[in-house]
């Protein structure tokens, strides 16, 4: 549970994940609870599977900069295994990774030059990062769709905050369009009671 007056959260995925919209959801909910929140995207070839980081910084004073340094981040929310691993070191000490299992291929192992990672959930929690590690995809597809793995996310990232759950349903309900909204509210639920 989140106790503090101020976090670091980075969410990272692949392009066509949706982490974006997930960090505006959040963004949402920290603006109407009175925080200041700087948002930030950096991705690398987003349209083609590349990396995709997006920085969610929030404070009951000022936030000067959205960006997140190495061993500062509060929460690492990981859509995709090899992302977890990726960002591992962003992680502070007392911070955690919630991260779905699936795996995804970058494009050197669709190109044969490298193969995916082995043990990537295993390897973390034996380097000592405090992982919560589930199957998302499985619960996205239970909602109705593959591509509701964000929100599935985003249900179990809402765990580890204080505001209450229609905080949550409202500010998806505002970012989410008409036609995908229902879906994506059982994206959420599944994955908060999980």
């Amino acid at each position: 549970m989140i106790t503090e007056d101020k976090g670091n959260i980075m969410i990272v995925g692949v392009g066509g994940q949706g982490t974006l919209l997930s960090s505006r959801i959040l963004g949402s909910i920290l603006l109407s609870s009175g925080y200041d929140v700087k948002l930030s995207e950096v991705h690398g070839m987003s349209q083609r599977g590349g990396s995709v980081v997006t920085y969610v910084r929030y404070n009951r004073g000022k936030v000067y900069s959205p960006i997140v340094d190495k061993g500062g981040a509060d929460i690492v929310l990981s859509f995709e295994a090899l992302e977890a691993a990726r960002y591992a070191e962003y992680v502070a000490p007392d911070g955690v990774i919630v991260t779905n299992t699936q795996e995804i291929n970058p494009m050197p192992v669709i190109t044969g030059t490298a193969s995916y990672p082995e043990n990537i959930i295993t390897d973390l929690r034996r380097a000592g990062f405090n992982v919560d590690a589930f199957d998302a995809l499985s619960l996205a597809n239970k909602a109705g769709s593959s591509k509701c793995v964000n929100l599935v996310l985003l249900g179990r990232l809402s765990r580890l905050f204080r505001f209450e759950r229609s905080l949550w349903e409202k500010a998806i309900e505002e970012t989410v369009p008409p036609k995908f909204l229902e879906i994506n509210r059982r994206a959420f639920a599944l994955g908060r009671e999980a």
